[in-house]
């Protein structure tokens, strides 16, 4: 069963979800390239990785269900002691700490089979690069690398959610964008910007001039993805979508859901 949705299914975006996706939609798009690129290129599934901490996690935004849950109240030990017990003046609250984690996040080279060299980075974003934070602070770091340098350079968000990557022209708000960077045209790059509404379109990966630009169909992936993973089975389409969508976007979900029988 494909997905409701005519683009970018925003109950992927969910954080207990996204991380899979994003797996996935890296394997899949390796899948989907090598055979086109062989054997002039290679794909390679790189892996970054940086310390943070749990607050800044893909998990914030999930209510901490131990924090919900109820807890059995424990009761004061009965006991023959003739001791008095002095009665707390300050109840003490429940506090969490910041735990350090590593982040391991995944994105993809192509590289030129006879040089090695690597002649396209496809990077798709997740919720740590979009929040302020040890996370972003290292993509960035990564992104303003390899827009110095001449390798290609595509960029896909697919999240509403935090604050979008840098760009010098204003007033392209949109929901998810797709960017494409061809080392020989910068400072100039192709924005595919879309909202939730639109389908996703198919963009070409640039490679070195003069060569054959396979056409990556991002839908038609997500799709395959989408039936695979079965989410179906797994996304209430009920609820609302965490994180949420606008009081513009709400209601055109809701419609849409209603008239496939989701609501």
């Amino acid at each position: 069963m494909p997905s409701p949705f005519p683009g970018m299914d925003p109950y992927l975006e969910h954080p207990e979800l996204w991380p899979g996706v994003h797996l996935f939609l890296i394997s899949f798009l390796a899948q989907s390239l090598s055979p086109q690129l062989r054997p002039v290129y290679s794909v390679s599934v790189e892996v970054r990785m940086y310390e943070t901490t749990d607050e800044q996690s893909l998990l914030v935004g999930i209510p901490d269900v131990s924090v919900l849950s109820k807890r059995g109240q424990v009761s004061t030990p009965t006991s023959t002691s003739q001791v008095a017990v002095a009665t707390p003046t300050t109840t003490p609250r429940t506090v969490r700490l910041p735990m350090p984690i590593t982040v391991r996040q995944g994105y993809l080279e192509i590289k030129e089979a006879a040089t090695k060299e690597v002649v396209t980075t496809i990077e798709i974003l997740s919720p740590v690069n979009k929040r302020s934070g040890k996370g972003r602070d290292a993509y960035l770091a990564k992104r303003e690398e390899i827009l110095g340098s001449l390798t290609n350079f595509v960029e896909i968000d697919l999240l509403r959610f935090g604050e979008p990557m840098p760009i010098l022209n204003k007033g392209l708000d949109s929901h998810y964008r797709i960017l494409v960077s061809r080392g020989k045209d910068r400072p100039k790059a192709d924005l595919y910007a879309f909202n939730l509404q639109n389908p996703i379109a198919p963009f070409p990966l640039p490679l070195r001039p003069g060569d054959t630009e396979p056409i990556i169909d991002l839908r038609s992936l997500l799709t395959n993805i989408y039936d695979v993973c079965g989410y179906d089975l797994k996304i209430d389409y009920t609820t609302k979508a965490i994180p949420p969508l606008s009081k513009k976007d709400a209601p055109w979900a809701d419609a849409l859901l209603r008239q496939q029988g989701l609501r």
